[in-house]
């Protein structure tokens, strides 16, 4: 997302998090998907360790968790962050 370009990447609150009632951690989807190295399995679960590292906008692994465990904030919050002239 272009509009983000100035914006220190620390400073964009865009990123999963997992409901850890409802993963499934044997599936793994989400940790083998992801080529951004959000996930890492800690302590033998999958968790969200580098969440600044999630490309702004992308919530594919969230669509790919049949366990529906994987939320983002929404695109509304995402849109009053973009910079306005």
């Amino acid at each position: 997302m272009a509009w983000f370009d100035e914006i220190p990447r620390e400073e964009i609150d865009w990123g999963p998090t997992i409901d850890e009632a409802a993963c499934r951690d044997g599936c793994r989807v989400c940790l083998d998907f992801c080529r951004q190295g959000v996930y890492d399995l800690v302590d033998g679960r999958v968790r969200v360790v580098r969440r600044t590292a999630c490309m702004v906008g992308c919530s594919h692994c969230a669509g790919l968790c049949e366990a529906g465990a994987i939320t983002f904030p929404s695109l509304e919050e995402l849109r009053k962050a973009r910079p306005r002239p």
